[in-house]
């Protein structure tokens, strides 16, 4: 839902956007002209971005802070399909293909996003060859990490997390000072991405923090040694 915005915040530097995966490479000129017209918004915590069915008229990009994609089943259950983070875009596929959009955008945490105009995004793309590899590349991405999480349906429950905290840490970790550093998404969250119960989940973090393999606070979870938690796989 496009209109759904907290105030425009000027003190923003407009220059974080030029640090999206989209513009890796990319020439001045050409950046210069998709970011004419870029607007950047504070928002709060568990705002909608973009809602299911809306037509969209911008797309995209995390300058700050972390936003969930999400669905529904046939059950009305829902359901968490990725988490993206800084330099991640989103809301790029409804002005490709000239749809309604096909997904839910919510804020996780206090996040900076600045959009542009889908024509812009759209004018890019076709005048600059780079870009297009790039947004395949992000696509690409993203595919692989669906079909990892897939392929781990079957595995027990201590797998099937320990995925999920991959998954955020190959797509959206940081490098910190104790580690790699991924969204503290509550149980409830990380149910819907592993396809557990919550019950579950909370066991299963349980153990490994008492096992020191990751660490929480109020906004971020530490990821000491990412190989030690890829060992423990089936």
């Amino acid at each position: 839902m496009d209109s759904h915005y907290s105030q425009r915040n000027p003190q923003v530097d407009l220059g974080q956007i030029r640090q999206a995966f989209l513009f890796k490479g990319l020439s001045e000129e050409a950046i210069a002209q998709a970011t004419s017209q870029v607007v950047c918004r504070n928002h709060p915590p568990n705002q909608v971005i973009l809602l299911e069915n809306d037509w969209g008229s911008s797309v995209y990009f995390i300058l700050d802070g972390w936003v969930k994609i999400r669905t529904y089943n046939l059950d009305g259950k829902e359901i968490t399909l990725n988490i993206l983070g800084r330099g991640e875009l989103f809301g790029e596929m409804a002005p490709l293909e000239e749809i309604p959009r096909s997904t839910d955008v919510i804020t996780l945490v206090p996040t900076v996003i600045g959009s542009i105009p889908a024509a812009d995004f759209v004018y890019l793309l076709q005048t600059c060859p780079l870009a297009g590899i790039r947004l395949s590349q992000l696509m690409a991405r993203r595919l692989r990490q669906v079909n990892r999480r897939l392929r781990l349906r079957e595995s027990d429950s201590t797998s099937r997390v320990i995925d999920v905290l991959l998954f955020l840490a190959d797509g959206q970790g940081q490098t910190g000072a104790e580690g790699i550093e991924i969204p503290n998404l509550s149980h409830r969250e990380l149910s819907s991405l592993s396809g557990l119960a919550r019950e579950t989940v909370t066991r299963v973090m349980s153990k490994l923090e008492k096992k020191g393999l990751i660490a929480r606070d109020k906004e971020a979870m530490v990821i000491p040694q990412p190989n030690a938690l890829e060992q423990l796989l089936v």
